[in-house]
């Protein structure tokens, strides 16, 4: 089957988070919306009592990847996890662990042997896998992991968060604004930045990405005079990437790169810390934006929130940013080729 005919695997997250409940509504609107197919890695009877309990008339449906096309106009297709999942909105159980790390597990597995065209995946509680001894810092750090260990070579993941009017991408991600010093080098900007251009070619079909590259210090450093890292890090990388024919401009000041006109001038913020490159574009696309992960010998995308635990099984979650997953990860799984540079 050829990779535009394969549905996308779709992952529960954390059960007891607004998870199911987007992807039963996404479901709900499958027509209205014109959305891929897609089947939830899921428990189905938890689904069904999800659903009952949002009062959705939803007939939720047990398949294999292969049967998800066929059912999806009928029925939520449900690939089913190897155990039942107990959660309630808002309370995770010890059957939340198991149930978000066997879906990721689950969708990148057909994936990779081709059963699946992409994965999407739902929000996962990291504080709930933390105390489940789960190793990895977040999703992108866990699927790099995977990928690795079956490609047998080191794998790089990117985090991009990607709307209509803005995508970024933080060179370091979660650590302490303390350690960003420490960890931020001219290498792992120039490692990041490559894997960027990369992807947008591949999978976005930009022919020559314009990259703009944000200073670490306010005002870019100033010449210097509010600290060095600009000029002994980032600079150092622009002229590197400028070098080998990649369209790079930096370090730039990150207080004007995010108004209109700025924006208009490039197709990515390379930016030097989490909250510099992800407040301006969930000031800008809060309830669309999308986790791209870059990087990987597939396509992962993802909403750009959190579980929400407050508003879980309340029918208040909007399925937004799910909707643009689903639409962006269909988008770009054409060509089905690696995206990790050679």
């Amino acid at each position: 089957m050829a990779a535009k005919d394969l549905p996308l695997a779709l992952t529960i997250g954390e059960p007891a988070g607004i998870g199911p409940d987007i992807a039963l509504m996404a479901w709900r609107r499958r027509r209205e919306l014109k959305l891929p197919a897609f089947y939830l890695v899921a428990d189905p009877d938890f689904v069904a009592r999800r659903a009952q309990a949002l009062k959705f008339d939803i007939p939720v449906k047990r398949v294999a990847p292969p049967q998800a096309n066929a059912v999806f106009a009928d029925a939520l297709p449900v690939v089913a996890l190897d155990r039942p999942i107990t959660a309630k909105p808002g309370e995770p159980d010890g059957s939340s662990p198991p149930a978000a790390i066997g879906a990721i597990r689950r969708a990148f597995d057909d994936v990779m042997t081709g059963q699946a065209a992409a994965m999407v995946t739902n929000p996962i509680a990291k504080a709930v896998l933390y105390r489940a001894d789960f190793p990895d810092p977040g999703h992108t750090e866990f699927l790099g992991r995977l990928a690795a260990e079956r490609s047998g070579r080191a794998v790089h993941p990117v985090m991009m968060i990607w709307s209509e009017q803005l995508a970024v991408v933080p060179v370091t991600i979660h650590i302490p604004l303390r350690d960003v010093k420490k960890e931020l080098t001219t290498d792992l900007v120039l490692t990041v930045s490559r894997i960027v251009a990369h992807d947008l070619k591949l999978r976005f079909g930009i022919p020559k990405p314009r990259l703009a590259l944000a200073g670490l210090n306010p005002h870019a450093g100033e010449d210097g005079a509010l600290g060095d890292e600009d000029i002994k890090i980032v600079a150092p990388a622009v002229r590197t990437l400028q070098n080998e024919g990649i369209d790079a401009r930096g370090p730039l000041p990150a207080d004007t790169m995010f108004h209109a006109a700025a924006r208009a001038n490039y197709d990515v913020a390379i930016c030097m810390y989490h909250d510099q490159a992800l407040i301006p574009v969930k000031t800008l696309a809060f309830d669309t934006g999308v986790n791209v992960t870059l990087g990987l010998p597939f396509v992962r995308t993802s909403p750009d929130h959190g579980t929400a635990f407050d508003i879980a099984g309340t029918g208040r979650a909007r399925p937004d940013s799910l909707v643009a997953a689903l639409k962006l990860a269909a988008r770009i799984s054409q060509p089905a080729r690696s995206a990790v540079p050679a």
